[in-house]
């Protein structure tokens, strides 16, 4: 509008001009110095021998004065100035004294041209402002039809990013599962002879940063067909009705382009299940997901367009989205083992200068549950340390820094500790150390540090040899026993509590909680009082108790009762073994940090 606005000002303003110049041009041009006189008045003067000469030119009349002025005078249309002038009383002897020099009227630029202008400059002005006005309504319009359209993105392949098969770490499987499909795409034939129909859709379930995106991308490169890329967001918008139209309009285009792959991102944002409490029947997500459902699985079944969706919340789906014929393969993205990571990051360092001291096994070692895109954000960050401390190469300990500052955040330098608050987390975190180590199924510590990372003044990592898929009821206690590690530290050394062990205390409050709850080990016996049916984002805070006030009750018995169990267990090491914990809390004091093998050293002694 502002700038229709301006536009509309502008053509006024031109307009204005353009009379003031016609008005200057209709006047004559006239100068301050040259006098309008009427016949009357031109008869009068005449009489008083006043007028030197007039000059007839059509029915304009140029009067020069004997006093060397200069007037301007009309005559009347198709009457000689003769018979005018003796019309106004002169006398015939003084017509005869008057220089009358009469002139053929010249077609001049302003005489022939001033009446078409004074017509078609208006006309033409009008119509240039009427034209702006409707391009901007035909702009407004065409804009509010192409929100009808879908926005998904025709995939387009950039060999310096391409991305195959080969340039994903592990996910075996998952490769394997999709690269029927790419299969199926490229040589139907093989498949249709045997039967076999080709799936209609294919979800990928995981993790955020596990990469089912990155998956999908591949799959795009390989299949060498079109491949219609969109997130579920994007079908959304505030107009009723937008969501549904959209979808209708993707389908129609990948159709046209069959055999081709409709990849919808974040499924969840549409896909959500119906009839939940989350908006009416009318709601514009619930339109959307209807659409989605009959183009999937409507009437016309020989379409060759294969849908590939992602999401990281599958329990939260609608369940007519799973069903087989419209999502016939579920692909489950599990987070990457060991050698998954090893990897990855062999993948995400190929474009690194690596040191010759560099383990990337080692690394890989500490970094259980870690994505791909976390284990991506490990190298870049370790080549932007190498960077920043004028490394040629990337070090072993720019790799081992940089999973502590993507674990942890980076290291607060000005969370300074005086003397005494050093020393109690120095404790506290030798007392992680010592018990975590020492604990019948305790986890080798990789590292103990009193630097401060993110929210804690220090920390303790520690990870077990090899990944474990099962977690038996000891190494839940052990772990236990390492959270409390530290409160029980501080109690015993300084017979004193601090609020260091807040976050420890609360971790274990909920994994003892879960034990009884959820995984059915204490003594109320083999039953789940977990309700695990929630689709609200409250998650606890709005969970249905499916038990009586009385098992509530007993549930908190069962969790204290754990909790001093574990208590007990790590008092009773530390106390045990009191002369390495005061030995750990000395070196950590002189030197901040410790690395596995100088623990080790310390514990064996």
């Amino acid at each position: 509008m502002n700038k229709l606005l301006k536009q509309g000002g502008i053509i006024v303003l031109i307009f204005i001009a353009l009379v003031a110049v016609s008005s200057f041009f209709t006047n004559g041009g006239l100068s301050e110095e040259t006098k309008s006189v009427n016949l009357a008045r031109l008869v009068q003067q005449i009489k008083n021998d006043e007028v030197k000469k007039i000059t007839v030119e059509g029915d304009e009349l140029s009067i020069n004065y004997n006093d060397e002025s200069e007037g301007v005078s009309r005559k009347e249309d198709e009457v000689a100035l003769s018979q005018t002038l003796l019309d106004f009383g002169l006398t015939k002897e003084q017509l005869q004294e008057v220089n009358i020099e009469v002139k053929e009227e010249s077609a001049g630029f302003m005489t022939t041209f001033l009446p078409i202008i004074s017509i078609v400059v208006p006309l033409l002005l009008f119509g240039v402002f009427f034209f702006l006005i409707f391009r901007n309504l035909k702009g407004k319009a065409g804009k509010t039809m192409s929100i009808l359209k879908s926005p998904a993105k025709k995939f387009k392949t950039n060999k310096d990013e391409e991305t195959t098969f080969d340039d994903i770490g592990g996910l075996k499987e998952a490769k394997e599962e999709v690269g029927e499909i790419v299969d199926f795409l490229k040589s139907p034939y093989r498949f249709l002879k045997m039967g076999a129909k080709i799936p209609r859709g294919v979800l990928l379930v995981g993790p955020p940063g596990s990469g089912k995106t990155l998956l999908a991308r591949a799959v795009a490169n390989e299949a060498d067909v079109p491949f219609f890329s969109i997130s579920g967001s994007e079908f959304v918008e505030m107009f009723v009705g937008v969501g549904s139209r959209r979808v209708k309009d993707l389908f129609k285009e990948a159709k046209k382009n069959q055999p081709s792959i409709i990849f919808i991102d974040e499924l969840d944002a549409i896909g959500r299940r119906r009839g939940a409490g989350i908006g009416g029947g009318h709601d514009e997500k619930e339109q959307t997901l209807n659409q989605i459902l009959v183009e999937m699985d409507g009437f016309s079944r020989n379409s060759k367009t294969i849908v590939m969706a992602a999401s990281n919340r599958p329990d939260i789906l609608d369940p007519a989205l799973l069903r087989p014929g419209r999502f016939d393969r579920r692909i489950t993205i599990e987070l990457p083992d060991i050698k998954g990571r090893q990897k990855i990051l062999n993948i995400h360092t190929q474009n690194k200068p690596l040191a010759d001291n560099s383990d990337l096994e080692e690394v890989a070692k500490r970094t259980p549950g870690f994505s791909g895109a976390d284990l991506e954000n490990l190298a870049n960050e370790a080549a932007i340390l190498a960077t920043r401390r004028k490394h040629d190469k990337v070090t072993q300990n720019d790799l081992l820094e940089s999973i502590d500052k993507v674990m942890l955040g980076p290291e607060r330098k000005s969370f300074l500790l005086n003397e005494e608050e050093k020393k109690i987390t120095a404790y506290h975190e030798a007392g992680h150390a010592l018990v975590s180590s020492l604990v019948e199924e305790g986890e080798p510590v990789r590292k103990v540090s009193i630097l401060s990372r993110g929210r804690g003044a220090g920390y303790t990592i520690t990870h077990p040899e090899e990944e474990r898929k099962l977690v038996t009821k000891s190494q839940f206690m052990a772990k236990l026993a390492v959270l409390l590690a530290g409160y029980t530290t501080e109690q015993t050394i300084f017979d004193e509590l601090t609020t260091g062990a807040s976050n420890d205390l609360k971790k274990a409050t909920g994994l003892a909680r879960d034990i009884v709850k959820k995984y059915g080990m204490s003594k109320l016996g083999p039953v789940s009082f977990s309700n695990g049916t929630n689709v609200f984002l409250g998650k606890e805070m709005t969970e249905e108790k499916k038990y009586s006030e009385k098992t509530a009750t007993a549930i908190d018995k069962e969790v204290e009762r754990l909790i001093k169990a574990a208590h007990k267990k790590a008092q009773k090491i530390i106390k045990k073994n009191k002369d390495k914990l005061d030995e750990l809390a000395a070196t950590l004091i002189e030197k901040e940090t410790l690395e596995k093998d100088e623990f080790s050293k310390i514990i064996s002694n």
